[in-house]
C-alpha cells in the first residue's frame, strides 16, 4: 500500500503528469478508433470478396446443370462421361470475370485445361447460391424432335451466314460442325448431339474457336458436354493475374498494370517474340477463310503466351466477326461516336446529319494492337532499337478506316514491324 501511495504521489506531483493525463486518454481513443476502423475495413473487404466470389465462381452450378441434362438424355458430348460419371475432369482455380461466363483452370486426362461454361440467367443477389438456374428451358430447346439432319444442316448454315457473312467456305464449316457433333463416330447425329452443338454455337468464343481452329495463335478445342467445353490450358499472362482474387483484377488501375508488367513480365527479347505472334494473329484475323474479325477489347489481359513464349490469344470473347459488327451498327441511332461502339473499342463514326452510325470502324485491328505494343515493347527496349521502333509504332497507330481500304499500307506497316523485331532476336536463344 505504501508503495502504491508513493507512486500516486510521484505521478500527481510530477511536472509532466498533467500533460500525460491530458494526452493518454486521447491516444487511447485514437488507438481504439484506428483498430476498430482496421477491423471494420478488413471485414468489409473479406465480405465483399467472398460475396463477389460466390457470384463469380459458380462452377459447381454449371456442372450440376450439365450433368442433370446429360442424365436426362437431353445433351451429350465427348467429355460427358468423364465429367459426370467417371469424375475425371478436375476443377481448379476460378478465373471468371463475369457471373454469366464461368472459367476455371482444370485437369483432364493428365492435361492442363481451361473449363468454360455459361450461366444464362441474371442471378438474383438474394437468391440462394446453391440453386441451379433452369437454363435447359432456353438453351437446349433447339433443334426440336422431328428435325431431320438435312434441316439441321440448313439451320446451321443459316446461323453461320448470319454471324460470319455469306461466304463460299461456310458449307465446309457446316461439315466440320456435323463431324464434331457425331463425337462417337456412329455416322449419325442424335437429337442430344444436335442440341449440344447448337448450344455451343450460341457461345461467341466457341464460334470463334471453331472459325480459327486452324490458326496457330488460337487455343485448341479439346472436348465438350452440352455447352460446357474444354480448351488447352490457360496461357501465361503478361503478369500472374491468376494469382489475384477475381474481385481485384478489374480494380487495378492501368498504371499499376504497366508496373506489374515490368516487374513480373518476361525479359524484353521474350516480349519481342510474343509481340511478333500478336502481329501474326492480326494477320490471321484479316481476310481469313471465314471472313474478317475485329478485336473489340485490346488489352494486355488478352496477351497470353506458352512456355516457349509463343503468343496465344488468352480470351476470344471480345473478338467479333465483321458481319456481327456491321449488323450491330447498321441503322443504329447516335449523337456521338461513343454511341457507335461495339464491345469496348470497336468504334465507328456517327453521321450527325443523319444521326446514324456509319459502317466503317475508326481504327483497324493493327492500329489498336500497335497502341498496346507501345507500352509493352518500348520500356526496356535496346537503345539502338528504341527510336526506330517508336517511330514505326507511331506510324502504325495512325492507321484509320477499314483495313480493307488501306490494305497495302496495312500489310507494309505490319511487315516492317515484324522484320524489325525479328532482326533483333534472330540467331539468338530467343528466336
Amino acid at each position: 500500500m505504501r508503495r502504491l501511495r508513493r507512486l500516486a504521489h510521484l505521478v500527481l506531483f510530477c511536472p509532466f503528469s498533467k500533460g500525460l493525463q491530458g494526452r493518454l486518454p486521447g491516444l487511447r481513443v485514437k488507438s481504439v478508433f484506428l483498430v476498430w476502423l482496421g477491423i471494420f475495413a478488413g471485414s468489409w473487404m473479406v465480405y465483399l470478396h467472398y460475396s463477389s466470389y460466390s457470384e463469380l465462381c459458380r462452377g459447381r452450378i454449371c456442372q450440376v446443370v450439365i450433368c442433370d441434362q446429360y442424365r436426362k438424355g437431353t445433351i451429350s458430348g465427348s467429355i460427358c462421361q468423364d465429367l459426370c460419371e467417371l469424375h475425371k475432369v478436375e476443377w481448379r482455380t476460378c478465373l471468371s470475370s463475369a457471373p454469366g461466363q464461368q472459367v476455371y483452370s482444370g485437369l483432364w486426362r493428365d492435361k492442363d485445361v481451361t473449363i468454360k461454361c455459361g450461366i444464362e440467367e441474371a442471378l438474383d443477389s438474394k437468391a440462394r447460391p446453391d440453386v441451379a438456374p433452369r437454363r435447359e428451358l432456353v438453351l437446349f430447346d433447339k433443334p426440336t424432335r422431328g428435325t431431320s439432319i438435312k434441316e439441321f444442316r440448313e439451320m446451321t448454315l443459316s446461323f453461320l451466314k448470319e454471324n460470319l457473312g455469306d461466304l463460299p467456305s461456310l458449307p465446309a464449316l457446316v461439315g466440320q460442325v456435323l463431324l464434331m457433333a457425331d463425337f462417337n463416330k456412329d455416322s449419325r447425329v442424335s437429337l442430344a448431339e444436335a442440341k449440344s452443338v447448337w448450344a455451343l454455337l450460341q457461345r461467341n468464343e466457341f464460334l470463334l474457336l471453331l472459325s480459327l481452329q486452324e490458326k496457330e495463335h488460337a487455343s485448341r478445342l479439346l472436348g465438350y458436354c452440352g455447352d460446357l467445353y474444354l480448351t488447352e490450358g490457360i496461357p501465361h499472362g503478361p503478369w500472374h493475374v491468376a494469382a489475384l482474387p477475381p474481385l481485384l483484377r478489374p480494380l487495378l488501375p492501368p498504371a499499376l498494370h504497366g508496373a506489374l508488367q515490368q516487374w513480373l513480365g518476361p525479359a524484353w527479347p521474350w516480349r519481342a517474340k510474343i509481340a511478333i505472334g500478336l502481329l501474326e494473329f492480326v494477320e490471321e484475323l484479316f481476310h481469313g477463310s471465314y471472313g474478317t474479325f475485329y478485336m473489340c477489347e485490346t488489352t494486355l489481359a488478352n496477351v497470353g503466351y506458352t512456355a516457349t513464349y509463343d503468343f496465344k490469344m488468352a480470351d476470344l470473347q471480345q473478338v467479333a466477326p465483321e458481319a456481327a459488327v456491321r449488323r450491330f451498327l447498321q441503322g443504329r441511332r447516335c449523337e456521338h461516336s461513343a454511341d457507335c461502339t461495339y464491345g469496348r473499342d470497336c468504334r465507328a463514326p456517327c453521321d450527325r446529319l443523319m444521326r446514324q452510325c456509319k459502317g466503317d470502324l475508326i481504327q483497324p485491328n493493327l492500329a489498336k494492337v500497335c497502341e498496346l505494343l507501345r507500352d509493352y515493347l518500348l520500356p526496356g527496349a535496346p537503345a539502338d532499337l528504341r527510336e526506330e521502333l517508336g517511330s514505326q509504332l507511331r506510324t502504325c497507330t495512325t492507321l484509320s478506316g477499314l483495313a480493307s481500304q488501306v490494305e497495302a499500307h496495312h500489310s507494309l506497316v505490319l511487315s516492317h514491324l515484324k522484320t524489325l523485331l525479328w532482326k533483333k532476336i534472330s540467331n539468338t536463344k530467343y528466336s
